[in-house]
C-alpha cells in the first residue's frame, strides 16, 4: 500500500473521508456523549464508520480521536483513559479500512496558550505527547493535526510527534471563518500564514478543514498554495450550517460537493475530503 506521501507521489490526487460525528450520531451518540468513549464501547459501529469511507473509495481514512487529549476527556471525567480510548481508536480504523492510509485525527485541546491561557508551550506539547504515544502504540503512522485556530498549538502538536517518531507523516490543518479583512482563524491567522509556518513547522502536508463548503475552499486553496509549495489538504463541511428547528442542518448534496472538486484541484489542493455534514455519499 505504501506510506501516505508514497501513495501521494504516485497517484497524484487522493481522496480523503468524510465527518465521522454525523455518522456516529446517525448510529446513535447522543448529545453531550463522549464520541472517543465509543471506540472502546462500540467499536463495531466505529469500524462501521472507517469501513464505510473505505467503500466509497477514500485513499485516506481518519481515526475517532479528534477529542482524545487529556484537557478534552476531562470534560466527561475520562482523562484517565486517554491511552485506552486513542488505542482502541487507532486500531479500529486500521482494522476496518486496511486498504487506506489511516490518519489519526488529533483536535484541539480546547485550552489556551500564555498569555491569553495559564499553560505553557511545554504543557501543550505534553498534552498531545500523551495522545500521539497512545496513536503509535496502536500502529498508526500518520497524523492529521486539524480544526486549528492557534498557529502555536498546531506547532506543538507537530513538535510532539516528531518526539514520538521522528517519520510521522504529518497533515497539519486550520479552520477559517470569512469575515471583513479575509479569511482569518478565530485567532487571527491568515491562510497564507497558515500555511508558511506550519510548512516551516515540519508538517508534510498543510490544509484547511471545516468552517466552509467547496466554493469557499476554493479560495482559501488558492491562498495557501502561494505561500506552500506542500501538498494541500482540503476538508469542506457539506455546505455552510444552518439552525432549522433547533438542528444544525447542512444541505450541499454530494452533486454540489463534486461539482466544486475540479476547481479546489486547480486552485492547488491533492486532497480533498470532507468534514461536518458529509457522508460517505459525498466521498
Amino acid at each position: 500500500m505504501g506510506s501516505l506521501l508514497e501513495r501521494l507521489a504516485k497517484q497524484k490526487l487522493l481522496v480523503s473521508d468524510g465527518a465521522w460525528g454525523t455518522m456516529l450520531q446517525a448510529k446513535g451518540l447522543q448529545p453531550g456523549e463522549c464520541p472517543e468513549e465509543w471506540n472502546v464501547s462500540h467499536p463495531s459501529e466505529v469500524q462501521s464508520v472507517a469501513a464505510a469511507y473505505q467503500e466509497a473509495g477514500a485513499d485516506i481514512v481518519l481515526t475517532n480521536t479528534f477529542g482524545g487529549s487529556r484537557p478534552k476527556l476531562k470534560k466527561f471525567g475520562l482523562e484517565g483513559q486517554v491511552s485506552e480510548f486513542n488505542e482502541a481508536g487507532g486500531r479500529n480504523s486500521l482494522l476496518a479500512a486496511p486498504k487506506c492510509v489511516v490518519a489519526a485525527s488529533l483536535g484541539p485541546t480546547g485550552e489556551f496558550l500564555e498569555p491569553i491561557g495559564d499553560i505553557n508551550e511545554e504543557e501543550m506539547e505534553r498534552i498531545f505527547e500523551e495522545q500521539i504515544r497512545a496513536l503509535h502504540r496502536s500502529g498508526v503512522r500518520a497524523l492529521c493535526i486539524e480544526t486549528m485556530s492557534a498557529l502555536e498549538e498546531a506547532i506543538c502538536a507537530i513538535r510532539a510527534a516528531r518526539k514520538v517518531d521522528i517519520d510521522f507523516e504529518i497533515i497539519a490543518t486550520m479552520t477559517f471563518e470569512l469575515g471583513q479583512q479575509g479569511f482569518r482563524t478565530m485567532m487571527g491567522v491568515a491562510p497564507e500564514k497558515a500555511a508558511r509556518e506550519l510548512d516551516k513547522a515540519g508538517a508534510d502536508i498543510v490544509g484547511a478543514n471545516c468552517g466552509n463548503g467547496m466554493e469557499r475552499m476554493i479560495e482559501i486553496t488558492r491562498i495557501m498554495r502561494s505561500a506552500t509549495a506542500k501538498p494541500i489538504l482540503i476538508h469542506a463541511n457539506a455546505g455552510m450550517p444552518q439552525l432549522i428547528d433547533g438542528k444544525t442542518i447542512f444541505k450541499e448534496t454530494p452533486e454540489d460537493m463534486a461539482g466544486r472538486v475540479e476547481a479546489v484541484v486547480k486552485a492547488g489542493a491533492q486532497i480533498v475530503g470532507g468534514c461536518c455534514g458529509t457522508t460517505p455519499s459525498h466521498i
